[in-house]
């Protein structure tokens, strides 16, 4: 009789036991699917968000140098333009001018910087000649009836001077510039000379030879500098490339969501472009794939002269030069440059 009700109690516990084996099973199996509904709701909306932000700043563009628009899948060009406004207006010139070339297959860039004082024929003003950064300002319907939008006006003044298709375009003004690099942890430089800048605030910024790292703010001054550079508007795109490959290392490196929510807040309406945001992710595996030493930067050769104002002249030559680059680098055969008529020689 006891030994009945022993195996009786023996088997109430295995019974009990399978239940609450069962039961963690449960609530283990309940918890898994709580937390991966919970990880999947936080990626939804903060995929939700990237979308909406790269949505807002998507601006179509297509150049009339294009029989089709080009994709990423094959050579495309990109404008890059920095504005000299600090919030989004209309009313802005580009301070930074950098066109790029990027070939995919090969896994090569082509960069060249377009000093903004650049002598050239504006688009859509019937062959008016001024610096080249007036371009935005002669694109507004308000100044020039037959103007297409600062923005295209741009591009084609570019595309004119180069005999290059512009396919995307990227503009971002001073406020966009400063928080990006704040959001991206700052940049490392290596100043040449010493040299001291305004800040916007009126804060002054002091570069000494050697690397240094750089804030925002400490980085606007330094690309804006060019009065106390010896080489003038060259050594300025210098650094202006220098700072942008460095941002774009750091932005296609990301892979934490809270940076790239920081960068995406700092965006905000201080950016516009003409990619979207499903091509927006397929250019930055793009530019991961490129190895450094596949990014050549060209200079515009060129000298400052004065008429009424100084301006920075390139002759003919060198824009073919520069033109037969690029067009190259974009799998187009070379044509001739249209040659330029300015008072250059005067």
């Amino acid at each position: 009789m006891a030994n009945n009700r022993m195996e009786q109690s023996r088997v109430n516990r295995s019974r009990s036991d399978r239940q609450k084996q069962r039961h963690r099973r449960k609530r283990w199996i309940q918890i898994t699917l709580l937390s991966f509904l919970f990880l999947f709701t936080l990626v939804g909306v903060f995929l939700y968000q990237v979308w909406g932000t790269m949505t807002q700043t998507y601006h179509p563009y297509q150049t009339d140098k294009r029989e089709k628009a080009v994709t990423l899948n094959e050579p495309f060009s990109i404008l890059l333009l920095g504005a000299d406004s600090r919030d989004a207006t209309s009313n802005w010139r580009p301070d930074v001018i950098l066109l790029a070339a990027i070939n995919p297959s090969k896994h090569t860039v082509r960069i060249v910087s377009i000093p903004r004082d650049t002598y050239v024929p504006i688009a859509n003003t019937g062959g008016e000649y001024h610096k080249i950064n007036s371009a935005a300002y002669f694109g507004r319907k308000k100044v020039n009836p037959n103007g297409p939008g600062s923005i295209k006006n741009t591009a084609e003044t570019v595309e004119h001077v180069l005999n290059v298709p512009i396919d995307y375009y990227i503009k971002v003004n001073f406020k966009g510039f400063t928080d990006v690099v704040d959001a991206l942890g700052g940049v490392d430089v290596n100043v040449k000379f010493p040299f001291k800048q305004a800040m916007i605030g009126g804060k002054i910024a002091s570069f000494k030879p050697g690397p240094k790292h750089l804030n925002g703010s400490e980085a606007l001054a330094y690309v804006r500098m060019r009065k106390g550079d010896t080489q003038g508007d060259a050594g300025r795109n210098l650094r202006q490339q220098e700072v942008i490959t460095q941002l774009l290392d750091s932005a296609v490196s990301l892979n934490s969501i809270t940076k790239v929510g920081d960068l995406l807040d700092s965006v905000g309406n201080n950016l516009s472009m003409s990619i979207s945001p499903k091509d927006a992710l397929r250019l930055q595996s793009i530019y991961r794939k490129i190895p450094k030493e596949q990014i050549q930067s060209e200079r515009l050769q060129g000298e400052n002269r004065r008429l009424k104002l100084w301006y920075f002249f390139v002759k003919d030559s060198e824009r073919q030069r520069v033109s037969d680059l690029f067009r190259t680098q974009l799998g187009l055969k070379k044509e001739p440059v249209q040659p330029f008529h300015t008072k250059s020689e005067e």
